[in-house]
């Protein structure tokens, strides 16, 4: 049995914050505006794993108005996420993440996020793909205001898991 998941999200820039994307710092003099670190991707991936089984989506699971997260890794939101998806007896056969930013450019940084957020969701990483791409100038990406990212999941149902 299978469950397709999807998730978006989209942060702000804000002058002088570090920028989380993918589970890496990216070098930028522009972050993402946001209650945890504002790691735009990881929280598209989340709601995409998490849609899938129907449980809602990250701010459900992780208010933006607890102090318990606040400032927090989003590598731990997603490692979180993946165990209540365990519980349930499912697990990720993969994953398919676009992330939509003008500036800074990101594609030497691709392989080792894929790596890394594999290795929080305890997958190889062939089963997780990146992308970035531009709006070619076009809307608040392309103004250079913020980030926007979609992520697509696949979910197995796994036997005595």
């Amino acid at each position: 049995m299978f469950r397709i998941g999807q998730g978006y999200d989209v942060h702000a820039f804000g002058e002088g914050l570090p920028m989380w994307l993918g589970g890496l710092k990216i070098e930028s003099p522009v972050g993402f505006i946001a209650h945890s670190d504002g790691d735009v991707a990881i929280h598209a991936l989340c709601d995409a794993l998490l849609g899938a089984l129907a449980l809602g989506d990250i701010g459900h699971l992780f208010p933006d108005t607890s102090q318990e997260f606040a400032g927090i890794d989003s590598k731990i939101l997603l490692a979180r996420v993946m165990e209540v998806i365990r519980k349930e007896g499912w697990d990720l056969a993969n994953a398919d993440i676009t992330i939509a930013l003008q500036a800074p450019k990101i594609a030497s940084y691709i392989s080792e996020m894929r790596t890394c957020l594999a290795s929080v969701m305890a997958v190889e990483a062939s089963a997780v793909s990146v992308k970035a791409t531009t709006t070619e100038r076009l809307g608040f990406v392309g103004r250079k205001e913020g980030c926007e990212v979609w992520a697509v999941v696949l979910l197995r149902k796994v036997e005595n898991y």
